[in-house]
């Protein structure tokens, strides 16, 4: 009788010091003792990326895209090969893997590759052999055998996308937190964790914002039905489980925080040249306002240095602003009143969008902290309250 097959990823703070990759051990050594045949994916060791992407950067604001994926994967191979050795050193035969030698096969857009397809030959000789299999994160190859990486957090991807070609039992998502909340902790007081969220709502969470699952890897599962479940490695806890069709509650909501984005202000005419470039370079704007003469756009702060090569002096005015999006059933509804109720604050409302699913409010980045806690507070919290009904969570 073939063995349960469970994937596992382990996030940069799960495997951030030598101690805590001995900890990652024990849950591996746990499930394959538990009667499971086991692969696991792997990121970077916390704050390796950015390290190495600030040496990048040190000798160049726009590094060279293939270069810099030669550079990144680098971080998800000290991962892998130091848990391999740990496991091995515990006594559990264990083997690792980079993205190429997993025969993970993107496209060829580097820096934010998407995979195509995966072999899975050595991975299922290695589990054969009673192995446990350890593939870095984030990383593939391309057709010419170029290394490529998947965009910040495609770790998840990496596994979510394993676990659907291998026929896994479940994906499971470790990381620092111990599942997923109504909103962000850090920013928004009385977050809630919750047991289970569609696959709907999540997308949109990740979408929006929400950053505890990559929006490529929530999209794989949805559309192959892969069993996804967020959890701490710090703890014994269930966490939250991400299924097709959970009991969702009538009043269902959760809130996503963007930050980190540029509200721009351009001339109409270079308005549409800057949305023909940003198509061209793959960078998401958001369209605002269009007045007589100017046009404002939205974009990840992160593009600035791609668009300052071409528009530095085409850009009239530069300002902070960050996105909420309230996320769940029956938000349509309430767009109207969570503007008008930010504007008695005295919190400017740049811009909103909605659909039946959810609304997202652009605000001064000024404004973030106080407008997320009262969106949170009386369209989240207060409708729990209530409706006595389980939230939708998103982190």
């Amino acid at each position: 009788m073939k063995k349960p097959l469970i994937v596992q990823k382990f996030g940069g703070t799960s495997v951030g010091s030598i101690e805590r990759i001995h900890a990652v051990a024990k849950h591996i050594i746990k499930a394959k003792n538990d009667g499971n045949q086991v692969v696991v994916v792997v990121s970077a060791m916390s704050g390796e990326t950015n390290r190495l992407m600030g040496l990048a950067k040190q000798i160049d604001a726009v590094p060279t895209a293939r270069e810099l994926d030669v550079l990144l994967s680098a971080g998800e191979q000290v991962s892998m090969a130091l848990l391999a050795m740990t496991l091995n050193k515990l006594g559990h035969a264990a083997c690792s893997l980079t993205g190429a030698q997993a025969s993970i096969v993107t496209n060829e857009q580097h820096n934010d590759a998407t995979i195509t397809h995966i072999d899975t030959a050595t991975i299922n000789r290695l589990l054969a052999q009673e192995q446990i299999v350890i593939v870095a994160g984030f990383q593939g190859i391309n057709e010419h055998g170029d290394i490529t990486t998947l965009g910040r957090g495609g770790s998840d991807t990496s596994a979510v996308t394993l676990a659907g070609v291998l026929s896994a039992d479940e994906c499971q998502i470790f990381t620092d937190v111990d599942g997923i909340y109504t909103s962000d902790p850090r920013l928004v007081k009385h977050t809630q964790k919750m047991n289970v969220i569609s696959f709907q709502d999540m997308h949109h969470m990740a979408k929006k914002g929400a950053k505890v699952l990559q929006l490529q890897s929530v999209d794989y599962a949805w559309q192959h039905n892969v069993p996804l479940r967020v959890l701490s490695s710090f703890s014994g806890e269930e966490g939250t489980l991400v299924t097709e069709r959970p009991n969702n509650p009538t009043h269902s909501r959760g809130l996503a925080i963007q930050q980190n984005q540029s509200l721009l202000q351009l001339s109409v005419s270079d308005a549409e040249v800057l949305r023909t470039q940003c198509q061209l370079l793959g960078i998401s704007y958001w369209n605002v306002i269009t007045h007589a003469d100017s046009e404002y756009c939205v974009v990840a702060n992160d593009c600035l240095p791609h668009l300052n090569l071409v528009f530095a002096d085409k850009i009239r005015d530069i300002e902070a602003v960050c996105t909420l999006t309230l996320v769940g059933h029956e938000v349509e509804g309430i767009a109207e009143k969570a503007c008008d109720q930010l504007s008695t604050k005295g919190i400017t409302v740049r811009q909103s969008q909605q659909s039946e699913r959810y609304i997202s409010i652009l605000i001064n980045a000024a404004d973030l902290i106080e407008a997320a806690n009262y969106l949170h507070e009386t369209f989240v919290v207060s409708v729990k309250s209530l409706d006595n009904a389980e939230l939708i969570a998103v982190s």
